[in-house]
């Protein structure tokens, strides 16, 4: 059982060496269209509401 878990980690260790090695270049992927308009819909919505509790209490507060 020992000797199975040994070349388990063994094996594992060579493959993390490996594709320590390699290097392949991280290809970051843009945005989408509809994420972007996803993003400003939220922030927009969150501007909102915070806009709207400030109205609710007028004297208060300034929105920031």
């Amino acid at each position: 059982m020992a000797n199975q878990f040994g070349s388990l980690v063994e094996s594992i260790k060579s493959k993390v060496k490996a594709l320590k090695k390699s290097k392949k270049p991280y290809i970051k992927m843009d945005k989408s269209s509809s994420v972007k308009v996803e993003i400003r819909s939220r922030k927009s919505r969150l501007l909102i509401d915070k806009t709207m509790k400030v109205a609710d209490r007028p004297g208060k507060r300034t929105v920031s």
